[in-house]
């Protein structure tokens, strides 16, 4: 296929004026693409068209059933154009291609759901007392900016693209420099759907030179950032400067609390696909697995047993269970995080070598043992194929080693009591709890985090109002005109 590498700006392909980027292809390190990155100029450009298309009222003032039926054809021509997209994503990020199929195929959902709440939302009327009707409207924010990243890059984008778009806003959309070349063919389909030119625009770029102009350009009424816990810190303190909204998806370590009333393969094969899928690289990766102290031993070998089994090679075979990393620099971190954990490797803890892929950035799936809650690797994100495993005793003790943590995004619990399921869910300090499951979501969801995993709520009515403001609008129905100053004002103002 010709693979798409420029920017998308006011419904053009335009040259971005930055640097050329490589774009590598994490199973084999060779160069998949060279894409476009945007420059300061190319970034005021951007934004100023997402502005003046917002003012011009084209998508933000269109009657609310024809920008429904519009998204509607947009979630039509991404189902229209699956195999594309989920063959270029798993060539650009390297997830094997029967997870990426069964993750975007998904992506009509985000946006069929979002113009559905366009048409369901209603008004409050507000009980002021006196002669007066008062109630509320929603108005759209403007330009907002997305920033998406590497390791989920159509479904980050489209979790906050489909509320932004069917509030009415203007969107500038920045893939990971990674990983861009989803996000700029699903520009191509908007403006296939008939998405007024203006409304959707990509631009590539480095995230400390792109990305850091759209989080502080005063133009921009709201940042979305899925990415990294000290990035996401610096977006909030520059989004606050100038009282912008900011949705802030940032790091992770997912407790995975296993009683001993599961099953031991059930609480395993759980686990596993807890801990590995996608290679590990998502926030909510079950990579921190408290095992309570009567099934531990035999738990740890039969989640050794199945982490050796697991298929590793080329993402883009039906038959591939785990694909590479997303880059050497990540590989390499990811093994001396391993060789300096001070923890006892059960299995992997190296880099796999796949025939065919030699070139390719591929980690063992990896069990770490003997391992305490205040160690490093219990602590800290390594975004990869990674899973340490910690004993306790009671469920306060559970509990409490889920909690002893800085980031609180996703979590699970394993039982079969389903008493207990509610009760420990009802105790753990996340964002999100699976109880006997792991990485399920949905657009009518809200998906976020506490602590340092960050701030606001992506899905259900929390995200779409979030892409609005409320305005309060009171109507005064007296006959009788207003005249505070006319005679004795025995009224009152609030």
């Amino acid at each position: 296929m010709d693979l798409p590498t420029g920017l998308r700006i006011g419904g053009r392909v335009v040259a971005g004026r930055g640097p050329r980027l490589d774009v590598i292809n994490p199973t084999t390190g060779g160069v998949l693409a060279v894409a476009d990155s945007a420059d300061a100029d190319d970034l005021e450009h951007v934004i100023g068209v997402a502005q003046r298309t917002f003012d011009s009222g084209v998508w933000s003032r269109m009657p609310i059933h024809e920008r429904s039926r519009i998204l509607h054809r947009f979630a039509d021509g991404i189902a229209d154009r699956m195999t594309e997209l989920y063959e270029l994503e798993t060539a650009n990020n390297g997830r094997p291609l029967t997870e990426t199929k069964a993750q975007i195929t998904r992506l009509p959902e985000w946006y069929r759901y979002n113009a559905s709440l366009l048409l369901a939302d209603r008004d409050a009327v507000v009980p002021m007392p006196g002669p007066y009707h008062s109630y509320t409207t929603r108005l759209p924010l403007g330009v907002v900016a997305i920033l998406a990243s590497f390791n989920h890059p159509m479904m980050i984008a489209s979790k906050s693209l489909g509320p932004a778009l069917a509030t009415g806003n203007s969107v500038v959309l920045k893939p990971s420099e990674q990983t861009p070349l989803t996000a700029m063919l699903l520009a191509d389909i908007a403006h296939e759907a008939g998405i007024p030119d203006g409304v959707l625009n990509v631009v590539n770029g480095l995230g400390p030179v792109v990305g850091a102009a759209l989080t502080q350009h005063p133009l921009v009424k709201k940042v979305v950032f899925t990415g990294g816990t000290e990035p996401g810190r610096s977006i909030a303190v520059a989004a606050a400067q100038r009282f912008a909204k900011t949705t802030l998806e940032l790091g992770g370590k997912s407790p995975v609390l296993i009683f001993d009333d599961t099953p031991i393969e059930v609480a395993a094969r759980g686990a596993a696909f807890g801990g590995f899928i996608g290679a590990g690289q998502t926030c909510i990766a079950g990579s921190r697995l408290i095992v309570q102290r009567s099934i531990h031993d035999e738990f740890l070998s039969s989640l050794a047993s199945l982490a050796e089994q697991i298929r590793i090679g080329d993402p883009a075979l039906p038959e591939t269970q785990l694909g590479p990393v997303i880059s050497a620099k990540a590989r390499d971190r990811i093994l001396a995080t391993i060789a300096n954990s001070g923890a006892r490797v059960v299995t992997g803890g190296t880099a796999a070598e796949v025939p065919g892929c030699e070139g390719g950035f591929f980690v063992q799936p990896t069990v770490l043992a003997d391992v305490t809650n205040d160690m490093p690797v219990a602590r800290e994100e390594i975004f990869g194929p990674v899973v340490v495993v910690i004993p306790f005793d009671d469920e306060d003790e559970a509990v409490a080693i889920a909690n002893d943590s800085p980031y609180a995004l996703g979590s699970a619990v394993w039982t079969r009591d389903i008493a207990r399921g509610h009760r420990v869910a009802s105790r753990i300090e996340a964002g999100m709890v699976w109880v006997n499951d792991h990485h399920r979501l949905d657009p009518s969801s809200p998906w976020g985090g506490l602590k340092e995993s960050g701030i606001g709520r992506e899905g259900g009515w929390e995200s779409f109002h979030d892409f609005t403001h409320v305005r309060a609008v009171t109507v005064r129905t007296a006959p009788d005109d207003v005249d505070w100053y006319g005679g004795i004002a025995t009224g009152r103002l609030n």
